[in-house]
């Protein structure tokens, strides 16, 4: 589909990447990984055609569509949210604009033996089969269905584009992106700005999906599930692996070891070659054979050793004195924005020492409470604040907080409660700020690289209490697993506001989700709330439909009895079909992954007979799994229309 030969591309007088070749073939799920500035986002960048490379090629196949989600966008706000979701329907849309025209002339003409209206007749019928072809009686249900899982309501539908915040309106562009179903797929971070339940719904549509796939994304366990291969890119070259990312982790390590093991070679090599030009070089019969030597050394390509690991480096969080039992307790806590009420009579309490994780719908008031507890926001209700606690806050918008006139190092060397003890450019090291970084000024930092210094400051500072809403937005893999350690052995309270699940893992104690103006408590870490919410989609889903229905409870008690029990009727039945057509998906999604598994496990044993057999087989239960999740959606609908 896509073939890179030999590519070159220089940015400032750097090498960025140096004669790299690869290819992107159909069912590839790549996953672009290195350090923050190693290339990713610049190979994307090149894959879209957005920029040109300096020398060497990259080869489309003919007609290709290339679909391509950047971190930053600038938005155009001209339309409804329904109009723009069509906008990726652009051939369509233009039939259909071709079948209007066709029709104003078909209505226009007054003979209608003449050849040009017998023509224009053929034309329509041409169209009108190109349209059914195309799918168009299906836009609306992969719309409904699609948006739906990246947090959208129906009723939203007729909003325009610029009532939504710059999250949201990343949401859209992704839709639209994968309502055209692309041939290869560009994504540079997708889950920035979306809540948990949009992410494992994205990651279970990416899995399903038949194009192919190139994407640069920090959430270890998306990338993990969605991939099957990465692309590592360090030292202007890259290093492909036929694996998802905790396999390359494994195998970048064995890597690393025997880069290890050359550059001791080569370093033993190096010494003894220079003691014998040293030692013949002023000798008339050898001056030739050390001359000899040197230029064999001069031409010696020198063994790169890949970036260290960082898993040595230790972090912690300064000790603080201890708090009160009871850091902190709401009573009766509620908060509204102008006429729109977030939270409502919230009743809250932690006990020293519990770590708990906000999670939930983007926009049902998880920041809101966290800025309540901090003591940074108005609200009505009590908030109680324990005996001798110190509140550290970590908000989204930290960074714009800092001095402008300060250095990184100055900042995180003032940041009070400093232990000379603690190397303050280690910290800064840990988090991506190396050589004459620290030495910049606030005021000319990108704004990730600003969090990741008021990160710095916190992680520096002295606190028995820390609040933090997404604290992983900027930060690589490997500073997220050093920033997850030092949680864990932090000895005081946290609440933390994540989407990030493998960052959450193991490190709470209690999750509470937010959802309608409510909290609700759950015991263990966030794989234990997920299996729990996995475990009852069914009854989640009624609960749901139980909500849609009670706003119609006064109308049906005005209905006969007989008419009563009609529609509940109905409704058990549809229930009925969704729990059946749910647990097909479900054995199917099994069956399927099952074939993955034994074709990457069997590769090279398999006969050919026997993978196309698998093959087939398998596009097979995928075509299955997509009829069956139309159905599903289609009896959502006619669910929520019982009256």
């Amino acid at each position: 589909m896509v073939s890179i030969n030999q590519l070159s591309f220089y940015f400032g007088g750097q090498d960025i990447f140096e004669q790299i070749s690869f290819q992107i073939n159909a069912g590839d799920r790549i996953g672009l990984v290195g350090r923050n500035g190693a290339g990713k986002t610049t190979l994307l960048n090149l894959l879209s055609k957005k920029i040109s490379p300096k020398s060497g090629s990259i080869d489309f196949t003919n007609n290709i569509n290339i679909g391509y989600l950047p971190q930053d966008l600038d938005f155009v706000n001209d339309s409804n949210l329904l109009d723009e979701f069509k906008k990726a329907f652009n051939e369509i849309q233009n039939i259909e604009r071709r079948i209007e025209q066709i029709n104003h002339l078909l209505s226009s003409s007054k003979d209608f033996e003449s050849k040009e209206y017998l023509e224009n007749l053929d034309k329509l019928s041409d169209l009108q089969q190109e349209l059914n072809l195309l799918g168009v009686d299906k836009i609306s249900s992969e719309i409904a269905s699609v948006s739906k899982g990246l947090g959208f309501n129906t009723s939203d539908f007729e909003r325009n584009t610029d009532e939504f915040s710059g999250g949201w309106r990343m949401r859209i562009e992704l839709i639209k992106i994968l309502l055209r179903k692309p041939d290869v797929l560009l994504l540079d971070e997708p889950t920035n700005h979306l809540d948990i339940e949009s992410i494992i719904w994205l990651e279970k549509w990416l899995k399903n999906y038949s194009g192919a796939i190139v994407m640069v994304s920090h959430d270890k366990f998306f990338i993990d599930n969605v991939t099957n291969r990465t692309i590592e890119i360090s030292f202007s070259s890259i290093s492909d692996y036929k694996s998802n990312y905790s396999k390359y982790l494994s195998l970048r390590e064995d890597r690393i070891e025997k880069q290890i093991q050359s550059a001791k070679n080569q370093e033993k090599f190096v010494k003894q070659t220079t003691d014998l030009i040293n030692k013949f070089r002023a000798k008339k019969n050898k001056a030739k054979f050390a001359k000899s030597l040197q230029t064999k050394l001069d031409k010696l390509e020198i063994v790169k050793i890949d970036e260290n690991d960082t898993s040595k480096i230790k972090l912690k969080f300064p000790k603080a004195q201890r708090s009160g039992k009871v850091p902190v307790k709401l009573i009766d806590v509620s908060k509204s924005y102008s006429d729109k009420l977030v939270l409502e009579n919230i009743d809250f309490e932690l006990t020293r020492g519990d770590k708990v994780a906000f999670v939930g719908k983007n926009g049902e008031g998880k920041t809101t409470l966290a800025k309540i507890i901090s003591n940074n926001l108005d609200f009505e209700g009590e908030l109680k604040i324990g005996h001798n606690v110190t509140i550290g806050y970590y908000a989204q918008d930290q960074a714009d907080y800092l001095d402008n006139e300060k250095t990184v190092l100055e900042t995180v060397e003032y940041a009070r409660g400093y232990d000379s003890s603690m190397n303050a450019r280690t910290i800064l090291g840990s988090f991506l700020f190396s050589d004459d970084d620290v030495f910049k000024k606030i005021k000319v930092l990108s704004g990730g690289e600003r969090a990741r210094v008021s990160l710095c400051r916190l992680l520096n500072d002295s606190h028995n209490f820390l609040i933090m809403d997404e604290p992983t937005n900027h930060l690589d893999i490997h500073s997220k697993e050093l920033l997850k350690k030092a949680l864990i052995e932090f000895d005081g309270t946290l609440i933390i506001v994540s989407h990030d699940r493998d960052f959450l893992s193991n490190l709470t104690t209690k999750v509470y989700e937010f959802s309608s103006k409510k909290i609700k408590e759950y015991r263990g870490d966030i794989n234990s709330f997920l299996q729990n919410k996995n475990l009852s989609n069914v009854r989640q889903y009624e609960n749901t439909t139980n909500n849609v229905i009670a706003k119609k409870e006064n109308n049906a008690t005005k209905k006969s009895y007989h008419q009563i029990k009609k529609i509940e009727k109905q409704k058990n039945i549809i229930l009925r079909k969704i729990k059946r057509t749910e647990d097909e998906i479900e054995i199917l999604a099994s069956q399927l992954s099952l074939i993955e598994n034994k074709i990457q496990e069997n590769q090279n044993n398999f006969s050919k007979k026997i993978e196309d057999e698998e093959y087939v087989n398998y596009e097979k239960i995928k075509w299955k799994i997509k009829s069956l999740e139309e159905k599903w959606t289609l009896l959502l609908n006619e669910l929520s229309e019982i009256s």
